[in-house]
């Protein structure tokens, strides 16, 4: 039987080169359904209207016990895989993942594919076309099928100051942190901010002399290796060094009590699921805020690869995890083609704290202005935003005014959050051994992913699932509005839009309303 949402097509101007060798050797990710024999999964909605100290949190191993994939489902599985000629790899019931390894020949006969070697105009890769099908006796036990397609799933969303222009600042991150009055007396300490990161790698070199340079002592870093993964510096801050390094120095310099662990995966569906749910199933490192800066326009996705993402964000919000995910620079059509809107994922999962990017301007260390990051005349991006046409409006933007979704359905509104992403205000930063200026949505995700852990200290208790607090009336009323610009689909205004969602922080305020006394409106 075919899989549900696992239909894949070729990448845009992709041109078939001939097939892999039969027996070349391959490792693919069984994503099997949440366990519900046990107590039935929660409503997390319902969780996230009770403020932080009220919240009742599952432990990971709690989580893996009542919603982890159930025993007899991965015996079905190592009986399919014993039946088809493939290896048992490694099983996971917290994360409801098995992993199988066989050849190319054996896989296809398993899964009822044929696969090719593609080149297009960014490279190559092995994929397929059309579903995959499964044996009536795992239909419906398993609800995804990843690693049989490589092609690159994400692009990072950060940018380094290109075009010379009248107004050209840069910050370096606790400035921005300040003009958002981070909570006065926190440093996030006691907390752990895990980092998703789909290629390159950081130098201790880079980290020692930038952190130097702030007066900062140098995080303790841990890396995790996902899928084969792990830290690899490609010497080019344009590619993929920029993001790792941009992330670290921006959440390290912010929140520089916090813990910080980087989970290297590849940049496929498959390295993004493994990785998303090793750092949120993680009971070593235990992130209490989880930070991607990577992600791509929600068509690019399979359906199973958005359904599983989703349902991991879900889990990490029934533990009290926070996910914090930039919400794309491509402005409101997030690159598409023929300008068509549509916003980025992960950031439009409702379990996620989409965030946007803002053009900022301090006199000193006060806010003077702040609009809406549009530079996309000048090849420079744009904030992301809009309304999502895979997943259906949350109860919680229930009164936020999300318009209509290009197809005239009620969607999720993106982003939630915002904060400096403009280039020309910008970051300055250290990558492959040079100083830099870099902004982009993909600055936002970390700066708020140690707010939130500056938050989670001050409270004594985990933000975890931020949305249906940030919604509510008391902590809607601490944000700065950005009431000024556009992203070439959406104009900013008051309240909520899809271009600033609710607008940049102001933590100390944001603080207050969470713990019950936010002073008046402004």
């Amino acid at each position: 039987m075919d899989l549900p949402g696992s239909q894949r097509e070729p990448l845009a101007q992709a041109r078939a080169l001939g097939v892999p060798r039969p027996d070349e050797r391959l490792e693919v990710t069984l994503l099997l359904r949440r366990r519900s024999d046990v107590v039935p999964f929660p409503n997390v909605s319902e969780v996230g209207r009770a403020p932080p100290g009220l919240r009742t949190y599952l432990r990971r191993e709690e989580f893996a016990a009542r919603y982890g994939a159930h025993p007899k489902d991965r015996e079905y599985v190592r009986a399919f895989a014993v039946a088809s000629g493939l290896d048992v790899v490694a099983e996971s019931p917290a994360t409801r993942t098995v992993h199988l390894a066989g050849t190319v020949a054996s896989l296809e006969r398993a899964f009822g594919v044929r696969l090719q070697r593609w080149t297009y105009p960014g490279g190559s890769y092995r994929g397929r076309t059309g579903p995959i099908r499964l044996p009536v006796e795992l239909t419906g036990v398993v609800v995804g099928v990843f690693g049989l397609d490589n092609r690159p799933q994400c692009r990072t969303h950060f940018r380094r100051r290109r075009v010379p222009r009248a107004i050209d600042v840069s910050y370096t991150p606790p400035t921005v942190a300040r003009a958002y009055d981070y909570p006065i007396g926190t440093d996030g300490t006691g907390q752990t901010i895990g980092v998703l990161e789909l290629g390159g790698g950081y130098s201790r070199a880079d980290l020692t002399t930038y952190f130097g340079a702030l007066g900062i002592p140098v995080p303790a870093v841990a890396s995790v290796s996902v899928d084969g993964a792990g830290n690899a510096p490609t010497g080019n801050p344009d590619g993929p060094d920029g993001e790792v390094e941009l992330d670290l120095e921006v959440a390290g310099s912010v929140a520089p009590g916090s813990g910080l662990v980087v989970y290297f995966a590849p940049n496929t569906d498959q390295g993004f699921l493994d990785g998303l749910s090793a750092a949120v199933h993680d009971t070593t490192h235990r992130p209490s805020v989880v930070s991607v800066s990577w992600g791509g326009p929600e068509s690019s996705w399979t359906a199973q690869a958005r359904d599983a993402i989703n349902s991991v964000c879900e889990d990490a919000a029934t533990m009290g995890v926070t996910v914090t995910v930039a919400s794309g620079d491509g402005g409101a059509s997030d690159g598409a083609a023929a300008g068509a809107l549509e916003v980025d994922f992960p950031a439009s999962s409702p379990y996620a704290l989409g965030c946007g990017g803002t053009r900022l301007i301090l006199t000193g260390t006060s806010i003077s202005q702040e609009t809406t990051w549009n530079d996309l005349a000048q090849g420079e991006g744009a904030t992301g935003g809009g309304v999502s046409q895979m997943f259906p409006l949350p109860t919680y933007q229930d009164r936020a005014g999300v318009p209509p979704s290009p197809s005239g359905s009620a969607g999720r509104g993106v982003p939630d959050v915002a904060g400096d992403a403009d280039p020309t205000t910008g970051y300055s930063v250290r990558v492959d051994g040079q100083n830099t200026v870099i902004g982009g949505t993909s600055a936002v995700a970390p700066l708020w992913a140690a707010l939130v852990a500056r938050l989670n200290q001050a409270l004594g208790a985990p933000v975890g699932f931020a949305n249906p607090l940030l919604y509510g009336a008391a902590a809607e009323a601490t944000f700065h509005e950005i009431t000024t610009g556009n992203n070439d689909g959406y104009s900013a205004g008051p309240g909520w839009n899809p271009c600033t969602g609710l607008g940049s922080p102001d933590g100390a305020r944001l603080l207050a309303a969470l713990r019950g006394s936010a002073p008046g409106t402004p």
